[in-house]
């Protein structure tokens, strides 16, 4: 069989990997979007937006609902893809919230589009192509594909493939998948790590042992980095709010992911509010997709850890207490740039990419009582990168702006496992029984660090190109 690198290869987004069996049967491995380079850089496939032709694909193997893993799919169906996708009930439901938002996004750049064409700007210059943006009705059509399956449950696909999927933390839902398959009287297993999660982490269990496999797809995002402590998560934001809202006082502005670092950073304020550690500000979780991803954290909290169990059977909620207040309109989410008192916002996108955090970061910038705390991972090329490497202003759109906010930074809340995470996730694979480890999913100093790293302690590794093909 033959395992092609089609995403994530030396750079951290757009995970997409395809296994093809001997019998050509087609397995492909999350299905992302390319957030930091969303023009592709490989020639693609005729009649296709993919440098593969979708419709030799037979089955979709999805390890989480983030849109760097998922956020293609509707171009799989639009292109001409026939079968269904697998993956746990959470990230099914997790990827309908994030996919529908997508479509919604998709919907106002094909209006602007056409705004620049009628303006006679060269087509040319736009950098998308809106043959390429899904609509609603492609994400109804690819969400009936969807399969959900149950973590540990050994499901065979098809006679000698077989798949599993093991919780890894990270997000609700999110697994590892070991891939089984039978070929000329031999088994080989495949380990595809996913976004490796950590221990403790709000609201999420631990990721959980892994078996023993041939070969290992292992992400790196942190790998030459440690974190803080998550621990400390709790008292660090009580630390930062105390001197951007009460010591200043001024606003707090937290860029974060709707679904997953949301969660994490709300719950942790709502633990704080129980305990009376949380000053009398209030709080705007300005994110429509928040609060529906919160809605399916409080129903399907049978898949999160003893903790947030415990903390929901005591308080009803996981997030709801009394100064938070959900944003919904654009009219009240513009609002708040007017809003007086010291106060929190948090806001999507995690990467300042797209959503309102723009809005509020533009409105923002040029406010020394303005503290913007950095809660996650952004990749290189996006407006988050930039505004933690700033050097006095910064470039939204054609506009320089000066940047007179604060900017803080906090890896606490990271979703990603740092190298002693990953670390874990290698080890416990036999050096000597293991063929090779694939490192995937990360920049490619933390890429050549972490290989380093378990060369020397007698693994085989490869860094795989975008494209590149390997015989396994």
């Amino acid at each position: 069989m033959e395992l092609t690198f089609w995403g994530a290869a030396r750079q951290v987004t757009g995970s997409m990997f395809l296994l093809k069996l001997e019998d050509d049967y087609q397995v492909l491995i999350d299905c992302g979007v390319d957030m930091a380079n969303m023009s592709e850089s490989m020639p693609l496939y005729p009649g296709a937006s993919f440098p593969f032709d979708p419709t030799l694909v037979n089955v979709v193997l999805l390890t989480h609902a983030h849109l760097d893993h998922s956020g293609k799919l509707p171009n799989m169906y639009r292109d001409g893809y026939e079968g269904q996708i697998l993956c746990t009930s959470p990230t099914m439901e997790l990827t309908e919230l994030l996919l529908r938002d997508s479509a919604n996004i998709n919907q106002r750049k094909i209006k602007a589009y056409h705004k620049k064409l009628a303006k006679g700007i060269d087509p040319e210059s736009i950098p998308f192509d809106p043959k390429n943006l899904y609509n609603a009705n492609d994400v109804q059509h690819t969400l009936e594909q969807f399969v959900p399956i149950q973590f540990h449950r050994r499901f065979n696909i098809k006679p000698g493939l077989h798949v599993t999927f093991i919780p890894t933390g990270h997000l609700l839902g999110a697994a590892s998948i070991l891939v089984e398959v039978e070929e000329n009287g031999e088994t080989k297993k495949l380990l595809f790590s996913g976004d490796i999660g950590r221990n403790d982490y709000p609201l999420l269990p631990d990721p959980e042992p892994m078996p023993e496999a041939d070969y290992i797809i292992c992400e790196t995002t942190y790998g030459n980095r440690t974190h803080q402590s998550i621990a400390d998560s709790t008292e660090e934001i009580a630390d930062v709010i105390q001197r951007a809202c009460v010591d200043k006082p001024g606003r707090l502005i937290i860029p974060a992911f709707s679904i997953g670092r949301t969660q994490a950073v709300i719950y942790i304020m709502h633990k704080l509010f129980e305990a009376g550690k949380l000053p009398p500000v209030k709080i705007f979780a300005d994110s429509p997709l928040a609060q529906q991803s919160n809605h399916v954290y409080e129903r399907m909290s049978s898949f999160l850890n003893e903790e947030a169990k415990e903390f929901k059977k005591e308080y009803g909620s996981l997030f709801n207490f009394e100064t938070l207040k959900y944003i919904e309109q654009t009219k009240e989410s513009e609002a708040i740039s007017n809003y007086n008192e010291p106060c929190i916002i948090i806001s999507s996108s995690g990467m300042m990419e797209g959503g309102r955090i723009q809005h509020h970061i533009r409105a923002n910038m040029e406010n020394s009582y303005c503290t913007i705390l950095m809660v996650g991972f952004s990749a290189e090329g996006t407006l988050g990168n930039r505004l933690l490497n700033h050097s006095g202003s910064i470039r939204i759109g054609t506009r320089e702006y000066p940047m007179k906010a604060n900017i803080e930074k906090t890896d606490s809340f990271s979703g990603h496992g740092d190298v002693y995470d990953l670390l874990n996730f290698v080890h416990q694979q036999d050096a000597e029984k293991l063929k090779k480890v694939f490192l995937v999913h990360g920049e490619e100093e933390a890429m050549k660090d972490f290989s380093e790293q378990i060369q020397s302690e007698g693994y085989k590794v490869e860094l795989p190109e975008k494209g590149q093909t390997f015989k396994l």
